[in-house]
């Protein structure tokens, strides 16, 4: 890998030499990389990524819309007179690309950001709040961005009813045998497909409006400050397209508030932590709230709701089909995944009523 990642260094046109690489292991799509160059200006850290084609059939429109996003929020940085340093950035081939396509593979480079720090689960109030205002800024800064000038770069992504109705072909097809394992699970997704399928028909409708988002707010996906705790910068860009609030809100509260792993095979141990949820609200609706509507506020409790339904048929899908899609770790690792996400997704239900409340008082939006 050493001698390959000299020849990506050169192509982006990074001078020096490979002094070393570790693996990143964040992250279930893409191959990542922590790689150390000697440089005549000293030691520099890039991270290397060869993109995941399967998952993503058209990379050079994802890296076309993280170069206009990043962009525009640069450029909006530098006329407010504030520092670039909290947007990503992706080197450029000598050809003024941020991509390079090979037969092996799809590779970019960004730079490491320095002295920070993920956060693949975290209690800490604080950080929370600081990663739902990072997640807030972010779609702030992009409130005045054509969404429509975004590629669609997974079609139907977040389209909750189109997730089910191919889950449900999947289970009548049974490619793999194993649709009689998993009757109690389509049976609990089958009874929530009406609610789970509400976003929907207010996008049909146009009675909520299609915004440039992340659609991948997990708390891993925010870079933060080793010392303070406060968040750097938004990652992993891949998804960034049209999409609704309530999908980035809803998936970061799945993610953050959960109690447990999204992987976790004991369900004891899975809950909703509403002290996590406040903070996490607090923080994204200070940066973001004065550009909401009424409706897309009312709306963010129940994207809690549908974004963890739509994991779980997410999970269970590709169960279902041979495990293709996500990584797995071990034979049901996707059926485990589901589970823990149907229950999170049950006590969610149970909780609509206690997050619209929080999400009132923090909005003064009457429910």
């Amino acid at each position: 890998m050493q001698q390959k990642f000299s020849e990506i260094a050169e192509i982006f046109c990074l001078s020096g030499d490979i002094k070393d690489y570790t693996v990143i292991s964040n992250g279930n799509i893409n191959q990542s990389y922590d790689v150390t160059m000697v440089t005549e200006e000293g030691e520099r850290r890039f991270v290397f990524q060869k993109l995941n084609i399967f998952v993503f059939k058209s990379p050079k429109r994802i890296m076309k819309n993280i170069e206009k996003i990043t962009t525009h929020i640069a450029d909006k940085l530098e006329a407010e007179g504030k520092s670039r340093d909290g947007v990503m950035h992706f080197a450029h081939t000598v050809a003024g690309k941020n991509y390079y396509m090979e037969d092996q593979g799809f590779w970019r480079v960004s730079e490491y950001v320095p002295n920070t720090v993920t956060h693949n689960a975290c209690s800490d109030l604080f950080v929370l709040r600081s990663a739902g205002e990072a997640f807030g800024t972010f779609q702030t800064m992009l409130s005045d961005f054509d969404a429509t000038s975004l590629y669609e770069t997974i079609p139907g992504f977040h389209d909750t009813r189109s997730r089910i109705a191919v889950l449900l072909r999947h289970v009548n097809e049974d490619p793999c045998g194993r649709v009689d394992e998993v009757e109690p699970e389509i049976a609990r997704i089958r009874a929530y497909r009406s609610l789970a399928c509400r976003l929907n028909e207010l996008i049909d409708s146009r009675e909520i409006p299609l915004r440039v988002t992340h659609n991948d707010t997990k708390i891993n996906n925010v870079l933060f400050d080793k010392d303070t705790g406060e968040a750097k910068t938004v990652i992993d860009l891949d998804t960034v397209m049209p999409g609704l609030v309530a999908y980035d809100f809803g998936d970061a509260i799945r993610f953050a508030a959960n109690t447990a792993a999204e992987d976790e095979k004991d369900l004891s141990l899975v809950s909703l932590d509403m002290d996590r949820f406040r903070a996490f609200a607090e923080g994204f609706l200070s940066a973001l709230g004065s550009t909401l509507t009424p409706i897309e506020i009312k709306t963010l409790s129940l994207g809690v709701f549908t974004m963890t339904l739509e994991l779980a048929v997410r999970f269970l899908d590709d169960y279902i089909t041979g495990d293709q899609y996500f990584k797995t770790l071990y034979r049901g690792h996707n059926l485990v995944r589901a589970r823990c996400q149907l229950h999170l997704a049950d006590i969610v239900y149970e909780h609509l009523g206690e997050m619209n409340k929080i999400i009132a008082d923090l909005t003064h939006v009457n429910f």
